[in-house]
């Protein structure tokens, strides 16, 4: 939430520094994001009155104004067409400086403009640069303050003032208004809040709008008031637009406007209809098979899929179908206009399950629904009601009639006394907290506190307030008395932690010791959600069945994901979107395996474990782009390539002693050709290639894209230790230059020569690959070298001759190979 400093000051009787109040609200577990500007430095910029306009003789879209800068005016051109006397507003005098540059005297087509006239733009106060900006007499309702030519505009209008972003757990809903941060400060600087005068305002027009609930447990309380003869082309007060401003929102009219300031001001979401657009009355309902709403965004909805899947969102309708999508946005129709007259004021308080679900369901995160999917107040839609009819009569005047309620108190939120131990509370805690003091946050929390017993065995009773959704067990009240206490007032201990030595088991390399290898070959770990996208899975899975989520938190969040790629692969676009230029990134976590459609494009998921509970799998994956190596004077920047991600799997394999065999996969991921699955014997344990191009593509990544997973109970099986003899025979190297089918894996080569040769065969090695002139289409020429030695024996020449020509004559029958 984002909210102007000085407007929560004027909720208190104390001045707190900014820098204090920002520590405050985060050591309250309130964590304050960032503090900025609400205006750009500028200068030399002073309120003035324009007291003539006439036209520019040489220029038909310039106009010359008199401008009253405080005793003095000044003759200043001007382009805007609201531009009119009467009008105060911003000039920037001679020798000024905007964000956009300094104000100079010049002369315009002719005649001499001795400054600025300023757009809410060029100070930057907004975004509008389509006229002046209009100031009106006042700039806060609580302390009026003249707007007089001449005065400085920073000063003016509080513009030394700053933004703070406050990031809230979603526990904490009731924080998310003025009135919610001023009490949670109040009560840490131990004073009272001063609220700004509640007026009910008394009917007078005996119009009402009938309401009728259908969905009680869905809308336990629904108010609505209608009024008449509003005009809705009046501006809104300076003030306010000021506020607004300051917490991220855009004015649109006063309707609006009041209904998003009560939002920040109170935090309850209300919204405006166009009386004149609704038909017979309210009722608020579930959707029906036949419902379409079109949204003020123009989005079309239709409820067949939601009420199939047994979750029917609520609707606002009226005699023509549905106006709104409750809780959540409101519809084309129940849009209000500068020519409406007459207004409905809807103030509810909407289940949170079922706003939370429809939000979800159709990725609509609007204001409204972000505090009713936390909990609203239930008792505050009675407040609201008259202070945003009081604010809108005030703006746009008008008559209210009677407030229409229809309440389902057994539906309504019930608050359970909880109890708290002050045993358990000293025990939590660690020392021993004085019973005043926490009879005295209590108190101050507004928990009605009743205690009994004497000592450690004293206990309260309280009752949660009705904007309190997140107290509902004991521990929650150890947590309240210890935030507000203070967590830098309890003594640090360190707790007693009996630490039995760990064991190690024998057939396996530690993890660590695989993540520090990782961290050694240049990776850096990345912690990714288990939750992603259907989309995303679907394309980086295809042929698999992901778990989806029964209520997932968005639609980013939907499956669990059946890899590590779908979190690698947002990483590194996070990265390279933040000029990272070489990125080496591993994990690893916990996958879900889906149904796969081929058993052999899965992970070598069992029959077994596909039949019963959903399967669990810990993968290590990595992502490789860049050079291959950091940039240095020794190197020559080459860019990583598919062997570059096939030796990193054979230095992970290598911790435990195993050696992987290659082979070629046909992988829907993958590029074609540059991609291999990895087996250890006949097991396949994992995949290492190149991203599709066609994935790169979509998801915005440069080509070049090298990723590699592998089981990670396979990475750390360790191999039977063996013990030998180091032979004191010389060893004997032979190199072979063989021409053989271009399809002939290099590994098959030694396969052949370990089968033929035996423990005679010390070392293999492929050291060339030639293909072109020379070689026949269809083939290619590799040479490998052949490390002969005896355990026990040297071996003369004819032993090596002989053994070179076993080796030949096996390359020969088996691979159809011949000497170059």
């Amino acid at each position: 939430m984002k909210f102007s400093a000085r407007w929560l000051r004027q909720w208190l009787p104390v001045d707190v520094p900014i820098a204090r109040m920002c520590e405050q609200l985060t050591n309250a577990g309130l964590e304050v994001d960032g503090v900025e500007a609400v205006a750009p430095a500028f200068s030399g910029v002073v309120v003035a009155d324009v007291r003539a306009v006439r036209r520019h003789p040489n220029a038909d879209k310039l106009s010359v104004c008199e401008v009253d800068s405080g005793g003095e005016s000044v003759e200043v051109v001007c382009g805007a067409p609201n531009a009119r006397a009467g009008l105060r507003t911003a000039l920037a005098t001679v020798g000024a400086k905007l964000p956009g540059g300094a104000v100079r005297a010049a002369k315009l087509r002719g005649v001499a403009s001795h400054g600025m006239l300023c757009s809410a733009a060029e100070l930057g106060l907004g975004t509008d640069h389509a006229g002046i900006i209009e100031l009106d007499g006042t700039l806060f309702e609580r302390t009026p303050r003249k707007l007089a030519p001449g005065a400085d505009l920073r000063d003016a209008l509080h513009l030394d003032d700053v933004c703070v972003n406050v990031d809230l757990t979603p526990n904490r809903g009731d924080c998310l208004s003025i009135r919610g941060l001023a009490r949670e400060l109040a009560l840490l600087n131990d004073v009272a809040v001063e609220a700004p005068p509640l007026k009910r305002v008394p009917p007078v027009s005996e119009t009402v709008f009938p309401v009728a609930v259908e969905d009680p447990a869905g809308c336990p309380r629904y108010l609505g008031r209608v009024i008449e003869d509003v005009d809705l082309s009046r501006p809104t007060p300076l003030w306010m637009r000021e506020r607004l401003r300051r917490s991220g929102l855009r004015c649109i009219d006063p309707a609006v406007d009041v209904t998003n300031y009560v939002l920040l001001e109170l935090g309850q979401p209300m919204h405006a209809f166009d009386r004149d657009q609704l038909q017979a009355g309210i009722m608020v309902r579930q959707a029906a098979l036949d419902d379409t709403l079109t949204l003020l965004d123009g989005r079309e909805l239709r409820f067949a899929d939601a009420i199939a899947a047994g979750a029917p969102p609520l609707l606002i309708t009226d005699a023509g179908g549905p106006v709104a999508l409750a809780g959540v946005m409101g519809g084309t129709r129940s849009g209000v206009t500068a020519q409406t007259r007459n207004l409905f004021l809807e103030c509810a308080f909407f289940a949170p399950s079922a706003v939370a679900a429809a939000a979800r369901r159709y990725g609509l995160g609007t204001d409204a629904a972000h505090r009713y999917e936390r909990g609203v107040d239930f008792a505050l839609p009675f407040d609201a009601m008259e202070r945003a009819t009081q604010l809108l009569l005030d703006i746009a005047g008008g008559r209210a009639g009677p407030v229409t309620n229809a309440t389902s108190e057994a539906n309504l939120p019930r608050r359970a006394p909880l109890r708290l131990r002050k045993a358990r509370l000293d025990a939590l805690v660690g020392e021993e907290l004085p019973a005043d003091r926490v009879r005295q946050i209590f108190q101050r929390l507004e928990l009605k506190p009743k205690g009994r017993g004497e000592g450690a065995a004293h206990v309260w009773t309280v009752t949660p307030p009705s904007h309190r959704f997140d107290l509902a067990i004991e521990e929650d009240l150890v947590e309240e008395v210890l935030r507000v206490h203070g967590y830098n007032a309890v003594a640090s201990r360190l707790p007693p932690a009996p630490l039995p030595l760990g064991r190690v088991p024998a057939e396996q390399v530690a993890q660590e010791r695989l993540a520090d290898l990782l961290v050694d070959l240049g990776y850096a770990e990345a912690v990714t959600y288990s939750f992603v996208a259907a989309e995303r899975m679907r394309a980086l899975a295809p042929g698999a069945t992901p778990l989806a989520v029964r209520n997932p938190v968005s639609r980013d969040h939907a499956v669990m994901r059946t890899n590590l790629l779908p979190g690698l692969l947002d990483a590194l676009g996070n990265n390279l979107a933040r000029q990272a230029r070489r990125v080496r990134l591993f994990e690893i976590g916990q996958c879900f395996p889906g149904e796969p459609a081929d058993a052999d494009a899965a992970t070598d998921a069992s029959a077994a474990e596909r039949a019963g509970p959903p399967a669990q799998r810990v993968l290590c994956g990595g992502v490789l782009f860049g050079a291959r190596d950091e940039h240095s004077w020794a190197h020559d920047g080459a860019a990583t390539d598919f062997f570059d991600a096939k030796g990193d799997v054979q230095r992970l394999l290598a911790l435990g002693g195993r050696e992987a065999v290659f082979a070629p996969a046909d992988d829907q991921v993958f590029h074609p050709g540059q991609a291999a699955a990895v087996r250890l014997g006949a097991d396949r344990v994992g995949r290492v290639g190149r991203l599709h191009p066609r994935l790169e593509a979509a998801l915005g990544l440069p080509a070049g894209v090298f990723v590699f997973e592998l089981r990670l109970d396979a990475v750390l099986a360790l191999r039977p230790r063996r013990h030998g003899v180091v032979s004191r025979q010389p060893a004997v190297r032979r190199d072979l230059a063989l021409v053989l089918a271009r399809n002939v894996p290099a590994a098959r080569l030694e396969q052949v020569a370990c089968s033929a040769l035996g423990e005679v065969l010390t070392r293999f090695e492929l050291f060339d690959l030639y293909t072109g002139q020379g070689v026949a289409e269809g083939e290619k020429s590799v040479a490998v070298s052949l490390t002969l030695q005896h355990p026990s024996r040297t071996l003369a020449a004819a032993d090596i001759d002989r053994l070179v020509q076993r080796a030949l004559d096996a390359f020969r029958a088996e691979l159809g190979a011949r000497l170059r």
